[in-house]
């Protein structure tokens, strides 16, 4: 790339280095003050925007690709979280369960003027299962390719292998792509993978106007977009991906950014409440802020040495002290605000003498320094990183701590050869279901991906998990989720923090922001500025 009213060219690394800057983005081709004074709302993300593929990531990280750029079957809204209807109108589902038929809504344009209809929606999750990426770990277990069918223009029909109590809340993540426009971008039979990671071809409230990796993306507002406008809005949105902690608060102050990332620590939040220019917004939310261990390699592969790193883990400390008591201790994987929680299991706690004794028992030597793996840009995610590495130093464990940005570790995730002894990041709600947490974290069927990343796989877990999916009785359901938590903790294939509420600093002069549990409140239809004409 070049600055070409400077004539000198700018690296990929100090792009990087620099993104949190205006002068970045106009180096960068970006247009920091566009013309006709339109509303512009700039957020500065703690990860990476790599792609723009709305089928090859499921994280929280690049969801407002997913939410601001495409539009689904049915999308969840408001917290609580409720599953509303969205391009779909209605659905019915089968009395044997394995049969969901959807009604669209006519008059739905995808940015190009053309109608969305069932055979988009039929292409959206066959190429979701083809590609392999995304939310394709969920599907996979539920469907077949093939298995949506096209009964009209208007009427898409899902046909599944077994029931599944999750089915309607995944439906969500079929992200509608113009068939059309993806064959047509095809290359050699790749689902257009090449050309739609860095191009769109959604429905969305927003249209993408420029897209960059090393910076992030900007969409445009979509005038002709179904759900309508109220009488104000945001014209052009911009994500950029801002690893320093400071570059994104001052920023915020600054007024060079109208929202940051709130993985922050106390002190950050309250000096941005603390100023006149900023607000900070709190809502309930279900967060679990956890480490996984890659169990499949010694020394992880000993019960003893995973029990050993969960005792070495000063709870308390970095909950009450680091953070200032702003999180909850969250003791299993499950949050404790949601059903399914065994309320009996009290978890771990620190104690370096217990961490000594069940390293005792160890039969696995630790002959080299453990892997400590954090998120590049999450400062939580490091001070907690750095306070285990603490502890396991007080129980004579060795350890280094590396930090990884987010599309990098996730591609790590899925070979277990290159997956990090210990990684420590969030696991976010992408629906509201137990199922999303203790479910998706510790079945064989998703190993490999950034909800399991511990590789962990156990007969007795799987036979549960598939029971509870079965299901339609909550209560049952419930029991089985309860049943499977207490194996999983007994086993340590992980060691689990906090939840928390959810913190979203943003400009004071910003208004409209609806939080989701669900994507965290990026989707910016509803937002718009206030005294603003």
């Amino acid at each position: 790339m070049h600055d070409r009213t400077r004539g000198r060219a700018f690296s990929r690394r100090e792009l990087m280095a620099y993104s949190g800057t205006a002068a970045l983005a106009a180096a960068a081709g970006f247009n920091a003050t566009p013309a006709l004074a339109k509303s512009r709302f700039v957020f500065a993300n703690e990860s990476d925007y790599d792609t723009v593929d709305p089928h090859a990531a499921f994280d929280v990280g690049r969801v407002a690709v997913r939410l601001n750029l495409y539009d689904g079957l049915m999308r969840w809204e408001n917290n609580p979280a409720v599953l509303e209807s969205w391009v779909a109108e209605s659905h019915a589902i089968s009395a044997d369960g394995l049969t969901y038929t959807f009604k669209l809504r006519r008059g739905v344009k995808f940015h190009d003027g053309s109608e969305v209809k069932a055979q988009d929606v039929v292409y959206s999750l066959d190429r979701i299962l083809a590609v392999g990426k995304g939310a394709a770990s969920l599907f996979k277990t539920m469907v077949d390719p093939g298995a949506a069918k096209a009964l009209d223009d208007y009427t898409v029909e899902f046909r599944l292998k077994k029931p599944s109590a999750i089915f309607l809340a995944i439906v969500p993540e079929i992200h509608i792509v113009n068939a059309a426009l993806v064959k047509k971008n095809e290359v050699n039979g790749d689902w257009g993978q090449a050309w739609l990671s860095k191009n769109s071809a959604g429905s969305g409230a927003y249209k993408l106007a420029q897209f960059d990796p090393a910076i992030g993306f900007v969409g445009e507002r979509f005038a002709d977009h179904f759900k309508g406008w109220g009488p104000k809005w945001i014209d052009e949105i911009e994500y950029r991906g801002v690893k320093d902690t400071n570059t994104r608060v001052l920023g915020l102050l600054r007024g060079d950014f109208q929202g940051i990332g709130g993985y922050l620590q106390t002190d950050q939040l309250n000096r941005i409440k603390a100023n006149g220019n900023a607000q900070v917004l709190e809502a309930e939310s279900m967060r679990v802020m956890m480490a996984q261990f890659n169990v499949t390699r010694p020394p992880f592969n000993d019960l003893h040495v995973r029990r050993a790193i969960n005792y070495a883990f000063d709870y308390d400390g970095f909950d009450n002290d680091i953070l200032g008591g702003l999180v909850e201790r969250n003791p299993t994987p499950l949050p404790n605000t949601i059903w399914g929680v065994p309320k009996d299991v009290k978890g771990y706690s620190y104690s370096i003498e217990k961490a000594k004794a069940e390293l005792a028992q160890a039969k696995a030597k630790i002959d080299k320094p453990i892997e400590l793996a954090f998120l590049a840009g999450f400062q939580q995610s490091e001070q907690a990183a750095q306070l285990l590495q603490n502890g396991l130093t007080k129980a004579g464990v060795q350890s280094k701590v590396v930090g990884y940005p987010w599309p990098v570790i996730v591609d790590k995730f899925k070979d277990a050869n290159t997956t990090p002894d210990v990684s420590i990041y969030w696991i976010s709600t992408y629906y509201a279901d137990p199922h999303n947490w203790i479910g998706e974290m510790f079945s064989s069927s998703t190993a490999g991906t950034f909800k399991n990343a511990s590789h962990y796989s156990n007969p007795k877990v799987d036979e549960l998990l598939d029971k509870a999916l079965r299901s339609t009785d909550q209560a049952e359901r419930a029991k089985l989720y309860e049943e499977v938590t207490r194996i999983v903790v007994d086993d340590a294939p992980g060691l689990w923090i906090y939840n928390t509420k959810w913190y979203g600093p943003y400009s004071s002069k910003l208004k409209g922001i609806v939080f989701c549990p669900v994507g965290s409140a990026q989707e910016m239809r509803t937002a718009y500025y206030e005294n603003e004409s």
